[in-house]
C-alpha cells in the first residue's frame, strides 16, 4: 500500500469514528420525487429503502406489501407500477384528486412471555393472534405492545389534512405546520400523540440527507413540550428524515425487544437456548417520516 493510500485509509477511519452512532444505523425511508405538485395528471414516484446513508440505497429494499396510501379525502388509494430491486423499491402514486396524500406503513404487534407447564413460552405477533394463541389468565404473563409508522406526504394543488387524522394507535404526527408546507429558515411546529394523547418530553430527530458529503451529519434533536408539540427551524432546503421513539415500562430480559428467544443466536448445530421471560410490561412505539424543507 502506498503512503497516499495509507493516509486516506487513516483519514477514513478517523471520519467514521467521529460520526455519531445513528449515522451507521439502518434507517427506513420513503422519498417522493416531489412533495408539491399542481394540475391534473400529476404523479409522484417514491423510492423506498432501508439504508446506512440517508436517501442512498446501500443496504436493502423496503418491502412494499405493507405500503398504504390515503387520498386527500381520507379514503384508501393504491400504489402503482411497483418494482423491487436489489437495494431499493420504487412505486408511483397517481394524484387524481387535489389535496394531500399520505403514503405510509403502519404495524401494530405484541410481544409476550408467560409460563405454561413450568416452561417459559414467548409470543410475537398480532394482537388478534395473541388473543387466540396465548391462554387467557396465563401465569407470569408479561406483555409489550409495539407500534411502528413510516410516512411521507405529497400535495397536489392546495394542502389539506383529511388524510392526516390520527388513528389513536401508536406514535403519530398531528400537523400544526402542514408537513408539505415546511420552509427552510422559517419556524415550524409538529405535534406528536401516543395512542391519541400528547407525547410529552419526546425526543425528535431531524436529519438531512446527503450524509456522505457532510463532515457533520447535521442532525437536530429537540424535545416536545407537555402538549406534545415541538418547534423547529430547518436550516436549509432539502429532504429531512424525522424520527421519534417511545419506550415505556420494562422492555425485557434475555433479549429485550429482540427475537422470541432473546440473546445471540445459537451456534450452528447447537440446541436453541430456552426462552427467557420478559422483565415486565411495556410499550415500544416509533414514528418515522420524510419531509421536504422548501426554499424560502
Amino acid at each position: 500500500m502506498t503512503f497516499k493510500k495509507r493516509l486516506l485509509a487513516v483519514a477514513a477511519v478517523g471520519v467514521a469514528l467521529a460520526l455519531p452512532m445513528t449515522a451507521s444505523a439502518h434507517r427506513g425511508w420513503m422519498v417522493p420525487s416531489f412533495t408539491n405538485l399542481s394540475g391534473e395528471g400529476a404523479w409522484a414516484t417514491i423510492d423506498a429503502a432501508v439504508s446506512n446513508e440517508l436517501f442512498h440505497p446501500d443496504h436493502r429494499p423496503m418491502r412494499l406489501d405493507g405500503v398504504q396510501v390515503l387520498a386527500p379525502d381520507g379514503t384508501p388509494d393504491k400504489i402503482q407500477n411497483s418494482v423491487t430491486g436489489q437495494l431499493r423499491s420504487v412505486f408511483d402514486v397517481q394524484l387524481s384528486k387535489p389535496g394531500t396524500y399520505k403514503i405510509f406503513t403502519a404495524t401494530n404487534s405484541v410481544m409476550a412471555s408467560y409460563t405454561e407447564g413450568g416452561v417459559v413460552k414467548r409470543f410475537r405477533g398480532s394482537a388478534e393472534d395473541f388473543a387466540k394463541q396465548v391462554p387467557a389468565g396465563a401465569a407470569d404473563l408479561k406483555v409489550i405492545k409495539m407500534a411502528s409508522r413510516n410516512e411521507t406526504f405529497v400535495t397536489r394543488d392546495k394542502p389539506n389534512t383529511d388524510a392526516l387524522k390520527p388513528t389513536g394507535k401508536g406514535l403519530e404526527l398531528v400537523p400544526v405546520t402542514h408537513p408539505t408546507d415546511v420552509v427552510a429558515t422559517e419556524a415550524a411546529t409538529f405535534k406528536f400523540v401516543l395512542d391519541g394523547k400528547p407525547a410529552a418530553d419526546l425526543e425528535v430527530t431531524f436529519a438531512p440527507g446527503g450524509h456522505r458529503w457532510r463532515a457533520n451529519p447535521g442532525e437536530i434533536k429537540l424535545k416536545t413540550g407537555r402538549d406534545g408539540a415541538v418547534k423547529f427551524t430547518l436550516p436549509e432546503p432539502g429532504m429531512y428524515w424525522v424520527n421519534a421513539t417511545v419506550r415505556t415500562g420494562e422492555t425485557g430480559r434475555g433479549g429485550g425487544m429482540g427475537g422470541p428467544g432473546g440473546g445471540a443466536p445459537p451456534a450452528p448445530g447447537a440446541a436453541p437456548a430456552p426462552a427467557q421471560p420478559l422483565a415486565g410490561n411495556g410499550q415500544s412505539a416509533s414514528y418515522t417520516a420524510v419531509i421536504e424543507a422548501q426554499r424560502p
